[in-house]
């Protein structure tokens, strides 16, 4: 009895603690809504191109939806799926051993990534 009267003050000392985290985890994220629409619309109002990034927006809907039903037919294929895996993780194994299993090679996928940064900064 006295095994299991410990057993439950400490869930009950735990239940709590987790009830307390909750709480402080959602007040330090609460977002104002009506701050968020506000500073989406100024974002918004500060777009010259509206109808760029309207179409470039749609166009990325539209791919998804594609790229959603072009991956439902190849894993409606018996077997693709699994060779497909099999190729995800060749490529990840590639992957890691060229660019982040030596110190040299992270540092060229550093440069490499920095260098990216530059490009797409430089084009906005």
């Amino acid at each position: 009895d006295d095994l299991i009267y410990v057993h439950f003050l400490a869930s009950k000392t735990e239940s709590r603690r987790f009830s307390q985290l909750l709480t402080k985890a959602s007040e330090e994220t609460a977002v104002d809504a009506g701050e968020f629409f506000t500073d989406l619309k100024e974002k918004w109002d500060k777009v010259e191109n509206k109808s760029t990034v309207i179409l470039y927006g749609g166009g990325a809907i539209v791919a998804v939806w594609l790229s959603s039903i072009f991956v439902g037919a190849i894993n409606s294929v018996p077997l693709l799926p699994k060779i497909m895996e099999l190729v995800g993780l060749g490529y990840t194994g590639w992957f890691v051993y060229r660019y982040l299993l030596f110190k040299s090679s992270r540092k060229e996928l550093a440069t490499d990534i920095e260098s990216l940064k530059k490009k797409i900064a430089e084009t906005e």
